[in-house]
């Protein structure tokens, strides 16, 4: 990225000034941001995010008022739109996505001018503003307000769910239709792809003689694959959709077959409630230590990365099965790719004791070991270094 000079700004004239400042006057002044940033500190660039955040808050909201205003006099109209939605998209620019949350927060809060108050100061967001509305009343706008402060969309959506639940959905299990091939590309499009890949004049020979040889067939690309949809009902009950496998559906077939005798109607849910019920037994038990009846503790080597049972129980259940690692914002929320992390390095000698082990994602494992080891950053070619049984 070009600097524009600010190196000889920065070393001359009789005086010298602080990187740190100097980048901070140039943002404020909205002069070579980019520039600036780069020669920020860490505190200096994280307080920068922060009031990025904050200014961005404060935009939307006031984007969002006006929006609410524009619709109620229906402006957009004159404005050669037939409605709120087409102005935004056609005139504004601003995507579909955003589109739908920027007008249903702004209808949500012609009717709850408290909305853009929250908006303003992060306690909500646009998402949890479009998820909540359907069901704000006068009555329980404030109750309701107060419970989705600071949380996910996952979590308001249970909220709604409690206000409004639904009915039970049936259990559907049927063969979906198989997909159509996809079209063969056109000779263009093969002759573009393989350039890409053989820029060699031998390449481009074989790529003619293929050519003339009949049309070029590449292999379509792989479908993406499609993600399970699990959304509340109630406050208790939720709806799950995927799509499995023949291999799958001959599997639910059978356990339903051999489960008759206890779950008589072959009840999917059941089934599968079981099944999980003693995979997180297996799982729980081989990383975790968790068993019903643990044996005593066993002494383990000086010299060995080993993490014993007996801590990893302890360890797992101390830090409330989430990383451990806390920052300047805070406690790491993370719960997925857990890890068992030595607060005094392993290498420098750590023990393997429930003082001296906490649990760290994955990310933050790493982190911390690149902070240690400088030199030797974690190697992703050795995966057993950051393995559940006994990390860095």
């Amino acid at each position: 990225m070009e600097a524009y000079g600010i190196e000889a700004v920065l070393t001359g004239g009789t005086q010298a000034v602080r990187p740190d400042i100097f980048a901070i006057e140039l943002i404020l002044r909205e002069e070579n941001v980019e520039a600036a940033l780069e020669i920020l500190g860490r505190d200096q660039l994280a307080a920068q995010v922060v009031a990025a955040a904050r200014d961005e808050r404060h935009a939307t909201a006031r984007l969002v008022a006006a929006l609410a205003e524009f619709d109620a006099r229906r402006l957009y109209l004159g404005q050669g739109c037939a409605s709120l939605f087409a102005y935004c998209t056609d005139v504004l620019h601003l995507s579909e996505a955003a589109t739908c949350n920027r007008t249903e927060a702004a209808r949500a809060a012609a009717r709850f001018p408290i909305l853009l108050a929250r908006l303003e100061d992060g306690a909500l967001t646009l998402t949890a503003i479009r998820v909540l509305a359907p069901v704000l009343t006068q009555e329980n706008c404030e109750t309701l307000l107060a419970a989705a402060v600071h949380q996910s969309k996952r979590e308001i959506e249970k909220i709604v769910a409690k206000v409004r639940p639904s009915p039970d959905v049936p259990t559907v299990i049927r063969k979906l239709p198989a997909r159509k091939p996809a079209a063969p590309p056109s000779l263009r499009t093969a002759v573009g792809a393989h350039l890409q890949t053989h820029s060699s004049r031998d390449g481009f020979a074989e790529l003619s003689q293929r050519a003339e040889g009949g049309a070029t067939r590449l292999p379509s690309p792989p479908s993406a694959p499609t993600h399970a949809m699990i959304a509340p009902l109630s406050a208790e009950r939720y709806k799950i959709q995927f799509t499995a496998s023949r291999e799958l559906h001959d599997k639910l077939r059978r356990a339903q077959d051999l489960l008759r005798h206890c779950v008589a109607h072959g009840d999917t849910a059941a089934i599968f409630e079981r099944g999980l019920d003693l995979l997180l037994a297996q799982i729980e038990k081989r990383r975790l230590g968790a068993v019903e009846r643990p044996r005593g503790a066993r002494t383990s080597s000086a010299h060995s990365r080993h993490i014993p049972a007996v801590v990893r129980r302890e360890v797992s259940r101390r830090d409330q099965q989430r990383c451990a690692f806390v920052g300047a914002a805070g406690r790491c929320q993370e719960r997925a790719f857990l890890e068992f992390h030595h607060v005094r390095p392993y290498a420098d000698g750590g023990p393997a004791t429930v003082d001296n082990i906490q649990l760290r994602c994955r990310a933050h494992n790493q982190y911390e070991a690149a902070l240690v080891f400088p030199v030797a950053p974690p190697d992703e070619g050795h995966p057993e270094l950051f393995e559940l049984e006994g990390s860095v």
